[in-house]
């Protein structure tokens, strides 16, 4: 498998990998903490205002056949921007991990055996991740977990959205327009334009008054 640099990609800004056959069978335990450049990078990759703080860690148990199981706890304290009000906030970031790391070639069994006691079941498991290189990169699994815990919408504490309410046009009352034909249709002038109804006094000149 070629690594990052081979294919002409930028290396991760966050990579601590460990040698997976180098973890003992009663397990190891790791620590990581981002420094400054670190989560400059991050925050640029994942969009946010900054990172304050950025840690993880992690134990890491041999599972038998190859395979790694690793338990821990991703924290950060993340910048962003409120979507309200535009101010400048932060956020906590605590998101526990329980993943399993696998050979590449025995994923795909895997991932069958895992669907198929999810359809007996009705409960869901994480697929397995793969060991790319006889290795687990722990600093990226950090800044994965990292950005699956940010929140999309950020909001500043106490502050709700709020509909605009619009005061409604009379123009636009479904009945507007047959009201304007209805007054096109009428007819134009003042009250000497309409017709003399019955009982309506008549003029001298009038041939019915038999002057």
């Amino acid at each position: 498998m070629t690594t990052e640099r081979e294919r002409g990609a930028a290396p991760h800004p966050w990579s601590i990998k460990i040698a997976v056959d180098q973890i003992p069978d009663t397990g190891v335990h790791q620590e990581l903490v981002a420094d400054h450049a670190q989560r400059a990078a991050l925050a640029k990759l994942g969009g946010l205002r900054d990172i304050a703080e950025a840690r993880a860690t992690f134990d890491l148990r041999p599972a038998g056949r190859g395979r790694i199981q690793v338990l821990g706890r991703m924290t950060a304290r993340v910048g962003q921007v409120c979507v309200v009000t535009l101010e400048p906030i932060e956020n906590a970031i605590d998101e526990p991990v329980d993943l399993l790391f696998a050979p590449e070639d025995q994923v795909a069994a895997i991932i069958k055996a895992m669907e198929q006691e999810a359809e007996a079941t009705g409960e869901d498991a994480d697929p397995p991740e793969a060991i790319a290189d006889g290795t687990i990169d722990l600093g990226r699994l950090a800044a994965d977990v990292l950005f699956l815990g940010i929140d999309p919408y950020p909001r500043k504490p106490g502050v709700a959205f709020e509909p605009v309410v619009t005061a409604e046009d009379p123009e636009s009352h479904p009945f507007a327009a047959l009201k304007a034909l209805k007054d096109a249709a009428a007819p134009q002038g003042g009250a000497k334009d309409a017709p003399k109804g019955r009982g309506a006094k008549r003029s001298k000149t009038d041939p019915g008054t038999g002057d």
